[in-house]
């Protein structure tokens, strides 16, 4: 199957064909005319006819002019639209306008291929969300750079634990009610996604409803007496309270079929087989937790009853408040995703408190409620004049708000409320009073540690700010210098900036390391011209090896004749490159700029050596990523051929610029690899006599713990000897001992010659020394 290619452009039209070639094998240009479909389309056909009979026309809107081409470029997505041969050219024009010679078609973006509709009814319609769906795709140039970027480096590829396939899971075919049912049976949720998190927060939010109005509701009521009320006021009112509480329970009940369908970790993979999460969830104490919350024991007692059982015991729903495993778990993951983690530690803090003030506030007025209304100066009532004035209508909002506000005074330890009189008032007060000290303390505790931490940056920082002034003050630095020493930390401090990457970053491994600085330094280091094609064990290791350093305003980062050692990248701010008077101004080097790459790789042959061949001073204060040499070549050790390939181009670009001694780079590389070789020779000589030296240690110590021995075991002959003489009456020497132990068997066999059997201790003596001997 042949197709047409056909490519416009502001100018000249050219085309071609992706199967027979054109006979001429350049493009044909064409005279410029109105940029219409039908224009177009008789343009393409034009073609087709010259090539042969096409049975598709590719259209490509370009903004240069596209020779003529094998295939379709594969960089943008090409849309077949088969060509009917029977079909009129009688389109309706739709002018194609050019802004800013900029060709554009149908709407859509400069660059993206366009496609002629066909008048074919269905066929215009799919050619149609073609296009829509093409126009609302956003092509996003840099980002597109950077991920191919980061694939190429193993970079930002992790997406997590990885699942453990589950059984039956593979696609079904079938009626659309098979497909249904096996979504459903195989559907689980990830424990790490935003969509559970989000599940989270609604099982949260009715948690909360239960916790707030559960009490409420009960102590005081939040509606009035039936008598008091219309029956439809009665319905309405009633009814908008059970469906809140229909509709909490309906959560609960479906965040049940949630928790049997949530993976969970099992040696690091997410687990989503449906029968093992149900196994697991049902043999926990969450899953007894999870099923007494939803007792419906309000529903149970309340259905034989008129609708007004509901207001009467609404504290039958307390079981609800079981779920709070939810409410914890939703605050935790909140807490982890939150930029402002203290601030939000704050806020539960203060919503623990409003909650307990909450449920101390309905108890009071339920201790009211009981002994009676305005009986006397303590509950609420009309005797209490700080509750209830005469002017002041007893309204539901005025009961809620004084009884809070009695509340708050108890449990903050603040006072000044009436005295209590009866007994169980006195009994209240005092465990409010206990609590409230608890309470005190707590908020005390929690919130001074939490500014505690919020200020430990801070504190960090002007610590170090007071030792450095504390030292220029013992020195007697100047008082100009000084100045420039706190506005360098006054800057650092007013753009959030670390003094040390490494201290924050160390308790991290260093894959995530790698990680973390790639995604930091992408843009920078894809303005390095030597770093483009290295390796991406070399680069990330040299991303980890990246110091930031801040110069302030006149600081020279290097000067002319200075030896290289190492090279910067311009993150932040503007460099001039000076005359040695500091007044001529050759350039100026902005962000992203990079110099010195050239003087750390110690390139042979260079006319200029290791040494700075200009003056850079910092114009304000500047941001600089700086790479020590020391850093680069003992990772390039590891990396021989990258280590090649830096070579090359530092000699490529030494060249282009006429700095580069043709004949030295081999002699000179030579004498380096030579010194090389000697330093590791050196260093393997080191560990070889270090070793010996630790042999010939090990061994004269044990040579003189076996001269003890052997000493040990001389005195002991001599001792054998002496009594051997007064038992025999033998005049025996060391030295005549030592012979005539060696010739034991000799001597005994002479006196048993002599007729006389050997005595018992002379034969273990003889053994004794002969044992002796041979140890010797």
């Amino acid at each position: 199957m042949t197709s047409t290619s056909v490519a416009i452009d502001d100018e000249s039209t050219s085309t071609s064909a992706a199967g027979p070639s054109s006979s001429t094998g350049q493009p044909r240009k064409r005279s410029a005319r109105p940029l219409t479909v039908s224009n177009l389309r008789m343009r393409a056909r034009a073609a087709a006819e010259q090539d042969g009979e096409p049975t598709r026309v590719i259209i490509n809107v370009e903004e240069e002019n596209v020779a003529e081409q094998d295939e379709p470029s594969t960089s943008a997505e090409v849309i077949e639209v088969p060509l009917e041969p029977n079909e009129e050219q009688t389109v309706e024009e739709t002018p194609m306008t050019v802004p800013n010679g900029k060709p554009e078609t149908n709407g859509l973006p400069a660059g993206a291929p366009a496609v002629l509709p066909p008048t074919s009814a269905a066929s215009k319609f799919s050619l149609m969300t073609k296009l829509l769906r093409r126009k609302n795709r956003v092509h996003n140039t840099e980002s597109t750079e950077q991920s191919e970027f980061m694939q190429k480096y193993g970079v930002g590829n992790g997406t997590g634990p990885q699942e453990a396939a589950a059984p039956d899971n593979e696609a079904i075919q079938g009626p659309r009610w098979k497909r249904y049912r096996h979504t459903y049976k195989t559907f689980t949720v990830d424990p790490a996604s935003d969509r559970y998190y989000y599940w989270n927060v609604v099982v949260s939010v009715a948690f909360v409803y239960n916790l707030v109005f559960v009490i409420a509701r009960q102590e005081m009521p939040v509606v009035k007496p039936y008598a008091d009320m219309g029956w439809s006021e009665h319905v309405i009112t009633r009814g908008l309270w059970f469906t809140a509480d229909v509709l909490m329970d309906l959560i609960y009940l479906l965040d049940i079929f949630v928790r049997t369908r949530t993976g969970y970790l099992d040696q690091g993979l997410v687990v989503r087989d449906v029968d093992k999460i149900k196994k697991i969830y049902f043999a926990s104490t969450q899953w007894k937790m999870d099923l007494a919350s939803i007792v419906p024991l309000d529903y149970i007692i309340g259905w034989p009853w008129p609708i007004s059982w509901f207001r009467a015991l609404p504290i039958i729903r307390v079981n609800r408040l079981l779920r709070v495993s939810r409410a914890k778990d939703c605050m935790e993951r909140t807490e982890t995703r939150s930029s402002m983690p203290n601030a939000f530690r704050v806020l539960v803090v203060v919503w623990y408190i409003v909650i307990i003030i909450h449920w101390n506030a309905c108890f009071y007025f339920w201790i009211s409620e009981t002994i009676g209304l305005g009986s006397d100066m303590w509950v609420y009532g009309h005797l209490n004049k700080q509750s209830l004035p005469d002017d002041v209508p007893d309204t539901l909002v005025r009961r809620y708000i004084y009884s809070f506000y009695w509340s708050t005074l108890i449990l903050t330890t603040i006072g000044e409320v009436p005295s209590p009189v009866q007994n169980i008032e006195f009994v209240f007060v005092t465990l409010d009073l206990m609590c409230g000290v608890l309470i005190f303390a707590t908020i005390v505790g929690n919130v001074g540690s939490m500014i505690s931490n919020m200020s430990a940056a801070r504190t960090e920082f002007q610590n170090k700010m007071d030792g450095i002034k504390q030292y220029m003050e013992l020195r007697k630095v100047s008082k100009q210098l000084e100045i420039r020493v706190i506005k360098w930390f006054d800057y650092l401090w007013a753009n959030k900036q670390s003094l040390s990457d490494q201290q924050v970053l160390k308790v991290l491994p260093d894959k995530l390391q790698a990680e973390i600085a790639m995604q930091v330094h992408f843009e920078t280091l894809r303005k390095v011209r030597i770093f483009q094609d290295c390796e991406a064990g070399l680069l990330a290791e040299l991303v980890l090896k990246l110091q930031l350093q801040v110069f302030s305003p006149g600081d020279y980062i290097c000067r002319k004749g200075d030896i290289g050692r190492e090279m910067y990248i311009v993150k932040r701010g503007r460099l001039q490159v000076v005359a040695d008077d500091g007044l001529q101004i050759f350039a100026t080097l902005s962000e992203g700029s990079v110099f010195g790459e050239l003087s750390i790789l110690n390139i042979a042959g260079s006319k200029n050596g290791n040494r700075r061949t200009a003056n850079v001073r910092s114009v304000g204060y500047t941001d600089l990523f700086v790479l020590n040499k020391n850093d680069l070549w003992n990772a390039l050790r590891e990396y021989p051929d990258a280590r090649k390939l830096l070579l090359a181009k530092g000699r490529d670009i030494l060249k282009k610029d006429n700095l580069l001694i043709e004949n030295a780079p081999e002699e000179q590389q030579s004498v380096e690899e030579v010194a090389e070789q000697l330093n590791a020779s050196v260093k393997i000589l080191q560990h070889r006599m270090a070793r010996l030296i630790g042999e010939h240690s090990s061994t004269e110590t044990k040579l003189m713990k076996r001269i003890e021995i052997l000493e040990k075991q001389l005195a002991r002959y001599k001792g054998l000897a002496r009594r051997q003489k007064s038992i025999h009456g033998v005049s025996l020497d060391g030295s005549d001992a030592f012979d005539r132990s060696r010739s034991g068997p000799r001597l005994r066999h002479q006196k048993t010659h002599d007729g006389g059997a050997p005595s018992r201790h002379q034969d273990e003596t003889e053994k004794l020394l002969t044992s002796e001997t041979s140890d010797v």
